[in-house]
């Protein structure tokens, strides 16, 4: 009885609940089993969901379209802002002056806001690539080790698009061409598997992308086999060109050096559309190779395509943009100024640190209809593109502005030196100016700038075995002569009629002083009309002429010298350029203008030994590019650095030398501090040291003794240098 009880109650709650209640004894269960099967209870559930759906109210999906309709309403309120700043600029005191700034600052703001959305990490773009590597090692039989590093580097949506093919490409030619089989890595000492890095970074206002792999290298003499089997170039211009001329050549269409044609590569299309479509997007790339040891490809890219910083300049009345990310410097260049523009076998340079600048005319290259350019006074933006630095002759230069970038019209997109236009904030349509493309049209002029660019060379620590910038020229005969480029400070042709004679000496009034002109060819006679060449040496605020006949060219060469010369103001004969060349003692020449510019101008013959090396440390690329001739005549071999520290980077690599010659008055590490830092514990402590110095009283001597210095010699005074390096080095191994 007990047991049956209840037996009619239960159905009886049920059906009272379920007629009141109707859907709750069919929820209540229903809700039970999850919370049961989960093991959580039902609040801990319900709380999961609703941060569940915070979450997902914190991101919503917006169409592209109207991300760029929005960006294309910015544009347009930012080429307003640019027209109301304009206005606000030619009326100072204006009542609108304050909610102007205003809303330039929230135009500014709204801008940058807006561009955000428009970024995505770079490494949307490599998703496909560790699966791209991991059927490549398969099919090729190679073991590869794909690092990304910086994939959450943000780029606009637009260029991202359009690198992920390059970059894709990129990537197999790293695996196809670069790296080799783990039976060649391991012939070459190096680990089984070979490794292809990706790395992207920001750098003032783009992404540097760089590519590298540790595999073998690019092949200069395969690449110029290929080249002139395509008829490329000949084996003459090859000769000439430098290795990284010579890699260039893997950019040009239809060029490969893979054997044979695979679907992954030997089609020649690879790096020239890739050269092609990132300079499409205003980028660079630039390539570094070591054979045997690897290739690496670095990409130079815009942030966005949407809104640039540009440079706003004016050639013939006619206004452009250059984007500023390949803008480096600008310069003046007038007579009165320190920069001016000379003139090599009719290409205008500029000399720019010790070191000459190709220079393009904007005005010519644009066939622009004005008058000509007045070298008198003229500005220069200096550019880079890749590797290639030169200049643009403009007539004048504005300011920067923010400008939004529109595509170039049809009709006008086969002009490789135009990106884009732009409206100003007078409301006036300028065109953009590409840098790749002016590089690209003015090929021939920047051909010179490749050939003077190794002057930065000279100017910096060099071997005296690794090559030298030589300036060419006739004097007083058919054969050529040579002096090194960096002694020379400008090139001038000189109206003869303005020259005059002062104590029998020619001499010309430049630059507010009168400049002696001396003639190599002792048969020299003056004319009285026409122009002549001029090569001009300079040293403070002394400046000499040197006559030639005719300026032939800028090579670049190693100075040795096979014959010594006994005429005076000759150093010898060298074979340059191929053929046998009279290399000038500048020198000599000097001492013909100033009798005091170095004191004694005879040199006695001194006996050297022919094996002794000499470090000569002075940051004055005059005096080190002076001596360096002198001492190599002398039969030193010479190595020259910059500065102290330089030096002392020489003694930690484990260099040695027979004796150092250091200036004294050098900016950083004095010649003082250099020598105590060697005495004081170097393996140089034992190595003799000879001061050189303008100043060489009494108590200048004892300082220099006092500091370690060996002897003291003055710096105008070269025999007394070469009998001191004579008598150092005798004393030396008689100790020994």
């Amino acid at each position: 009885a007990q047991a049956r009880a209840p037996e009619p109650e239960v159905p009886a709650v049920a059906a009272k609940e379920l007629v009141v209640h109707e859907a709750t004894p069919v929820t209540a269960p229903a809700a039970a089993a999850p919370a049961a099967s989960t093991g959580f209870t039902a609040d801990e559930t319900r709380d999961a969901g609703n941060k569940e759906s915070a979450v997902a109210a914190q991101t919503i999906r917006v169409n592209v379209d109207l991300l760029e309709n929005l960006m294309t309403m910015v544009s347009e309120l930012v080429l307003t802002r640019n027209q109301l700043l304009q206005i606000l600029r030619s009326q100072k005191d204006s009542e609108f002056a304050a909610p102007l700034q205003r809303l330039n600052h929230v135009t500014s703001e709204l801008q940058e806001g807006v561009m955000k959305t428009r970024m995505q990490p770079i490494g949307n773009a490599w998703a496909k690539l560790p699966r791209l590597v991991r059927d490549l090692a398969h099919e090729l039989g190679k073991k590869i080790d794909l690092q990304m590093l910086g994939a959450d580097t943000e780029l606009d949506r637009q260029v991202l698009e359009l690198i992920k093919d390059p970059l894709t490409h990129m990537v197999r030619n790293s695996a196809d061409h670069g790296l080799e089989t783990p039976v060649e890595r391991l012939r070459a000492g190096k680990t089984e598997t070979g490794r292809v890095t990706l790395n992207a970074y920001h750098e003032g206002g783009h992404i540097i992308i760089e590519i590298t792999d540790d595999g073998r290298g690019l092949n200069i003499e395969r690449i110029k086999q290929k080249a002139i089997q395509n008829g490329l170039a000949s084996e003459a211009e090859l000769a000439a060109m430098s290795d990284s001329q010579i890699q260039a050549f893997i950019m040009k269409p239809g060029f490969s050096t893979a054997q044979k044609v695979t679907s992954v590569s030997g089609r020649g299309v690879g790096m020239d559309v890739v050269k092609t479509n990132i300079e499409k997007i205003g980028g660079t790339i630039e390539m570094k190779s070591t054979y045997g040891r690897g290739s690496s490809f670095i990409i130079k890219i815009p942030l966005t395509l949407a809104i640039v910083s540009a440079l706003i300049v004016e050639c013939a009345t006619e206004r452009f943009a250059i984007p500023q990310i390949s803008v480096v410097e600008l310069v003046r260049a007038a007579a009165d100024s320190e920069h001016t523009i000379e003139r090599i076998n009719g290409t205008p340079v500029l000399r720019l640190r010790n070191r000459l600048l190709p220079l393009v005319s904007l005005q010519r290259l644009l066939k622009l209809d004005g008058p000509a350019h007045d070298d008198t006074e003229t500005f220069i933006v200096v550019t880079q593109v890749g590797t290639y630095t030169f200049g643009i002759i403009v007539d004048r230069v504005f300011d920067t502005e923010e400008i939004v970038v529109k595509p170039v019209a049809p009709i006008l997109r086969h002009i490789e030196m135009f990106s884009g236009n732009t409206i100003l904030g007078d409301g006036s349509v300028i065109m953009i100016l590409d840098p790749n493309g002016i590089a690209a049209a003015s090929s021939g002029e920047l051909a010179v700038g490749d050939a003077a660019a190794t002057e930065t060379a000279v100017a910096h620590a060099t071997r005296q075995d690794d090559k030298i910038a030589l300036l060419l020229f006739r004097a007083g005969g058919v054969s050529p002569k040579a002096v090194p480029l960096s002694l020379v400070a400008r090139l001038e042709d000189v109206d003869l009629s303005a020259v005059e004679l002062s104590n029998g000496m020619p001499v010309v009034q430049y630059r507010g002083k009168l400049m002696p002109l001396v003639p190599i060819d002792s048969g020299w006679e003056m004319k009285r009309e026409g122009r002549q060449p001029v090569l001009v040496f300079a040293d403070g605020d002394r400046s000499m002429g040197l006559i030639v006949d005719e300026i032939v060219d800028i090579v670049e060469d190693r100075l040795q010298v096979e014959l010594a010369a006994d005429r005076p103001g000759m150093m010898g004969s060298a074979i340059i350029a191929g053929k046998a060349t009279d290399l000038i003692d500048a020198g000599f020449f000097l001492t013909q203008a100033y009798k005091d510019w170095f004191g004694s101008s005879a040199r006695d013959a001194y006996e050297e030994e022919k094996a002794h090396k000499v470090l000569l440390v002075d940051d004055s690329p005059f005096f080190r590019n002076l001596l360096t001739p002198l001492l190599t005549v002398a039969g030193y071999q010479v190595t020259t650095v910059e500065s102290g520290d330089e030096a002392l980077n020489l003694c930690e690599a484990g260099e040695n030398f027979d004796v150092i010659v250091s200036d004294i008055e050098m900016p950083g590490m004095s010649g003082f501090e250099l020598a105590q830092a060697i005495r004081k514990d170097t393996r140089w402590h034992t190595t003799p040291l000879v001061a050189l110095s303008s100043h060489a009283s009494p108590r200048d001597l004892d300082r220099g003794r006092q500091a370690g210095f060996t002897d003291y010699v003055a710096k105008f005074d070269r025999d007394a240098l070469l009998f001191t390096l004579s008598q150092t080095l005798s004393e030396t191994k008689g100790a020994a």
